[in-house]
């Protein structure tokens, strides 16, 4: 006799976050506001993606946007360093 198969367990389904713009209500990100686009960038520098923050693509977009003007204006890091880290030494072409 052949042995039946067991069925595969269930995929976990996963609840998407809510967009806090959306939530608020937000027509436009301004890119002046540096403390509320502090919290859509990483501790390297990264753009979080929507995906972590639970932003809608609209709101993301505006958010990216935001945060290029920010890093222009000097409003925000390009990049933060870590400070005990020891910087890499440049290749030698040869």
């Amino acid at each position: 006799m052949a042995k039946k198969k067991e069925p595969k367990t269930a995929r976990r389904v996963f609840k998407k976050k809510p967009c806090r713009l959306c939530r608020d209500k937000t027509t436009e990100v301004d890119y002046k506001n540096a403390d509320m686009l502090k919290s859509f960038v990483s501790d390297r520098g990264r753009i979080i993606s929507p995906r972590i923050t639970g932003n809608c693509a609209k709101h993301q977009r505006m958010v990216a946007g935001g945060i290029k003007k920010a890093r222009l204006a000097a409003l925000l890091p390009f990049v933060k360093i870590k400070e005990g880290l020891a910087r890499r030494k440049p290749r030698r072409t040869t």
